[in-house]
């Protein structure tokens, strides 16, 4: 008998692609009117243009979506008027479907574990990683290391030296209040632009969630407290049409990396809800048009993390030792 999964492989890849992008639109998680580049949707779904280019020609031939004076196309009729959102892997619901698109790189089987050791590491000290060593220590390719280096570098949790060596970026106190600094200069910003182009059912289902959520705290695992951090954080302020200052964001996202991997983990998780009330108010503002209040919510809840955060890392300073892992040594600073 051919399982499931086995049927989903012998479907091709440009139908599967058709069929996720239907449901995305039927429901409009892609609102109407979003401009769609089949590059754009090709790296979220991380594979060739080509199916997904087919795949969009299959929408058009349905009206699903339409032709307009512009690169790519529109989400809805031709009517519609353009909106050049910051489309989301959640916006296309890959979290629920995207195994059935693709079979996962290499790169992706070790990636959280990856990620997971280097945030460890950057509490403690300045490292250099080993490319080839890592790429030995999880069986994978040089290439597949590399790439999952470069994703981390994207997040500013790594850089590359004059000698092209790649090296982690200490957490210390100095850099989090930083990069706390810097999102208390940009988060408001980019929220207020957001609000603006975020539909209404998004941030009804974060409301829920995060109501949920606050009923059963701390009975919560650090996935679902993860995927509550990137809702606001992340998810919203996609919407912010600005690119270059979502770009900068993205820099600050070593911060909420360190609360992934360490909060409930390392560090033991707080008594007393650590954000769900903030993120909760910030939402309920802009849901009801309050943007100045909805900034300034923001900006007292990014000022409260950032101590949060600075002591998380201390207690695990102090109380856990540090990481040994066969493809880091550490890196004399005097």
């Amino acid at each position: 008998m051919t399982s499931v999964t086995d049927a989903e492989q012998d479907t091709p890849l440009y139908v599967r692609v058709t069929q996720l992008l239907t449901l995305a639109l039927k429901q409009e998680s892609i609102p109407v009117g979003t401009v769609l580049l089949e590059g754009h949707i090709a790296d979220l779904m991380r594979i060739t243009r080509t199916p997904v280019r087919q795949a969009l020609q299959a929408l058009l031939q349905q009206g699903l979506v339409s032709k307009f004076e512009g690169r790519g196309v529109l989400a809805g009729p031709a009517a519609s008027t353009p909106k050049r959102l910051n489309l989301t892997a959640e916006m296309l619901g890959l979290h629920e479907l995207d195994p059935s698109v693709r079979k996962a790189r290499s790169w992706e089987t070790i990636y959280n574990e990856v990620e997971q050791d280097v945030v460890h590491l950057s509490i403690f000290d300045v490292f250099r990683l080993n490319e080839l060593e890592l790429a030995r220590h999880f069986g994978v390719g040089r290439m597949a290391a590399r790439e999952a280096l470069q994703r981390l570098e994207s997040l500013g949790l790594i850089t590359k030296d004059e000698r092209q060596r790649w090296n982690v970026i200490p957490l210390n106190r100095e850099r989090m209040t930083h990069l706390y600094e810097l999102r208390i200069l940009l988060e408001p910003a980019a929220l207020e632009s957001a609000a603006l182009h975020a539909p209404n059912e998004l941030l009804q289902k974060m409301n829920q969630r995060l109501e949920q959520a606050m009923k059963r705290y701390p009975k919560l695992n650090r996935k679902t407290m993860d995927n509550l951090e990137i809702d606001l954080h992340v998810t919203l302020l996609s919407y912010c049409p600005n690119q270059p200052l979502l770009d900068s964001l993205k820099r600050t996202r070593s911060i909420l990396t360190l609360s992934k991997h360490v909060l409930g983990a390392a560090a033991p998780m707080p008594t007393r809800d650590p954000f769900l009330s903030d993120h909760l108010q910030v939402i309920q503002y802009v849901a009801n048009g309050d943007l100045a209040a909805a900034k300034e919510a923001l900006i007292q809840h990014l000022t409260m993390s950032s101590a949060k955060a600075i002591e998380r890392a201390e207690f695990v300073r102090k109380h856990m030792p540090t990481p040994t892992l066969p493809y880091a040594a550490p890196v004399a600073t005097h």
